[in-house]
């Protein structure tokens, strides 16, 4: 029996970061992964997702072309070569994960993992390895980072329905597709297909978009919605999906039938805990989490978890944190640190929207306010004519000046948001911001440039246009 100082379950992006600083710091390493090296954000997320952002994008720039004096023919988009495309650079992606664990000498299995009891982990064939024999391996201290896998609505006809998952292998692109649920999973996804071409219906119970954002970006987004021509069906939720010759039919609380080619269930995601063994080893869950404290430890003493199987910031970046974090307070502490209250947010609908820290409706609760906002179109929009204002927004804490929240709706506003990150987490002031000269002509000389504030909010009293919607 193989024995190692660490094993991690999940080779994602914060299992694969864990094991490869824990192996830096001389620890004797393993790491197990059952389909996709890289995880969710590599395969079946973010790299794969924003691909399809920036080929969705390239149809308005060929639209736009023609107003800044360029001859273009547009000969519709190609989905299968796209998809192509984009599966010879996931490969790509793969191999480098491959390559970062060789390097760092760690030891890496294909299989599905199963805790059988605090130290010992059974490892049996998977789709990435089908042929590959059962082993048992041993371990001092175990990782579990196997992240999240889509929901699926418990509804009359959901076997009909797409996830996240699906999209990228999609053979042909959907002519009419129906999406339910306003989360960023599934506005980026209605603002892709929309981009391609296809007519798309947005199904979501809330009578605003992206719940837990800014109640004034959740406005202005639902606003860019409509002016996309996406139809929003609001506080309305599915009822059944059925199978036709035509294609699918989904029945809508309203009594609505929406004929569509597809139904994609965008409707959030949970941890991937199935068949880990975490009752038989003792391990402690709640609403299917896995439960940790500040530590990342568990209920069993050897056994951690990082990422979203803990379904607590649920995004790679925090992922990747708490896997170097936990490798180095394992085998080389250091008190290294990160903000996680402060992680930017990014929604890449078309045009994206980001946030970092407080929305006013968190801020408010316990700060009084000043609110400074700013609303212009973008420049490359002026020549084509092309609708849609930027959105920007600072939240001031009255009293002391210091900048709780930044937010903003308009293009590069992920690249713009996280710059502003620095000034959130270091908690810089307002008057620090007026200070700083602006970079002209760009968008994001308005963060430095707002003097005024639109208006004041006392604590716990925020205004009625702000407040946070049902």
């Amino acid at each position: 029996m193989q024995e190692f100082d660490l094993f991690v379950i999940g080779a994602g992006s914060g299992g694969v970061r864990c094991a490869r600083i824990a192996a830096q710091n001389g620890a004797n390493v393993a790491i197990v992964e059952r389909q996709h090296w890289g995880g969710t954000c590599v395969n079946l997320g973010c790299v794969p997702k924003k691909l399809m952002v920036y080929a969705s994008e390239m149809g308005q720039s060929l639209k736009d072309a023609p107003s800044y004096g360029w001859d273009v023919h547009i000969n519709g988009h190609d989905w299968a070569h796209f998809i192509e495309a984009k599966d010879k650079e996931i490969a790509r992606l793969n191999g480098v994960y491959v390559s970062l664990l060789k390097r760092a000498g760690v030891t890496s299995f294909t299989g599905n993992a199963r805790l059988k009891a605090g130290n010992i982990i059974e490892i049996t064939p998977s789709p990435l390895e089908p042929d590959a024999p059962t082993l048992i391996v041993k371990a001092k201290k175990i990782v579990l980072a196997t992240g999240s896998t889509p929901v699926r609505l418990d509804i009359p006809g959901a076997e009909h329905a797409l996830v996240s998952d699906d999209v990228f292998s999609l053979k042909e692109r959907p002519q009419h597709i129906a999406i339910i649920g306003s989360g960023y999973i599934g506005l980026e996804f209605a603002s892709i297909f929309n981009n391609l071409g296809s007519d798309v219906e947005l199904v979501y119970r809330q009578n605003l978009p992206l719940r837990g954002f800014d109640t004034d970006l959740r406005e202005h987004m639902h606003a860019l919605i409509d002016m996309k021509g996406i139809v929003q069906h609001v506080e309305t939720t599915p009822k059944k999906i059925e199978k036709t010759d035509a294609g699918l039919e989904l029945t809508l609380s309203t009594g609505k039938v929406l004929k569509v080619d597809a139904v994609l269930m965008a409707t959030g995601r949970r941890p991937a805990i199935d068949e880990l063994g975490l009752e038989e080893a003792g391990i402690e869950t709640d609403k299917g989490a896995v439960k940790t404290d500040s530590s990342f430890a568990t209920s069993v003493p050897s056994i951690y978890a990082i990422g979203d199987i803990t379904n607590q910031y649920n995004l790679t970046p925090t992922a990747i944190a708490e896997g170097h974090l936990l490798a180095e307070a394992l085998f080389n502490p250091q008190g290294r640190d990160w903000s996680f209250e402060t992680t930017p947010k990014a929604v890449f609908f078309s045009p994206p929207m980001a946030s970092v820290g407080l929305t006013e409706q968190e801020a408010v609760k316990q700060h009084d306010l000043e609110i400074y906002s700013s609303q212009f179109t973008p420049m490359a929009q002026t020549l084509p004519g092309r609708p849609g204002k930027t959105f920007m927004k600072l939240i001031v804490d009255a009293r002391s000046g210091v900048l709780l929240g930044a937010h903003m709706i308009g293009p590069d506003a992920p690249e713009i948001i996280q710059m502003l990150a620095i000034a959130v987490t270091a908690s810089l002031t307002k008057a620090e911001l007026d200070r700083t000269l602006s970079l002209h002509p760009t968008s994001a000389e308005e963060f430095v440039t707002m003097r005024t504030p639109d208006r004041k909010v006392p604590r716990a009293k925020a205004s009625t246009s702000s407040g946070e919607a049902p």
